[in-house]
């Protein structure tokens, strides 16, 4: 079992950086066992997937939207996945989640929601410009 609780969010002027956090409570061992990744979601739209890592963190993968502006790392000795988010823009206004695929390969960095089996409940990301 795997719980997912993110923070970091708020609201930012179009140009601004911030910096998402996802403490995982889970076994040490577990959670380096996951591929983590995070996704966004606009009320009335499907969730989106924004970037994702694998279990060792030496491998990425980013939606083409945030490519250059967003940097997904972790910190296995925490239990802990971070989002980079720099450059932000309006577009980028949404609900942020942190997810964990339990059942990943080392290599896996899943980009398709149904390939992870936890979620926290998400961390509001609002840009005003």
């Amino acid at each position: 079992q795997v719980q997912l609780v993110e923070s970091g969010g708020g609201l930012v002027q179009a140009g601004g950086s911030l910096r998402l956090s996802c403490v995982a409570s889970a076994r040490t061992y577990t959670f380096n066992r996951c591929a983590m990744g995070w996704f966004r979601q606009v009320p009335g739209q499907d969730r989106e997937f924004v970037a994702a890592i694998n279990r060792s963190g030496k491998d990425t993968a980013y939606a083409d939207s945030v490519k250059g502006r967003f940097t997904i790392s972790r910190d296995n000795t925490k239990n802990t996945v971070y989002l980079n988010m720099n450059n932000l823009q309006r577009e980028d206004t949404a609900l942020y989640y942190c997810a964990a695929d339990a059942q990943a390969i080392v290599t896996t960095t899943p980009t398709t929601s149904r390939d992870y089996d936890y979620w926290g409940q998400g961390t509001q990301v609002t840009v005003f410009s």
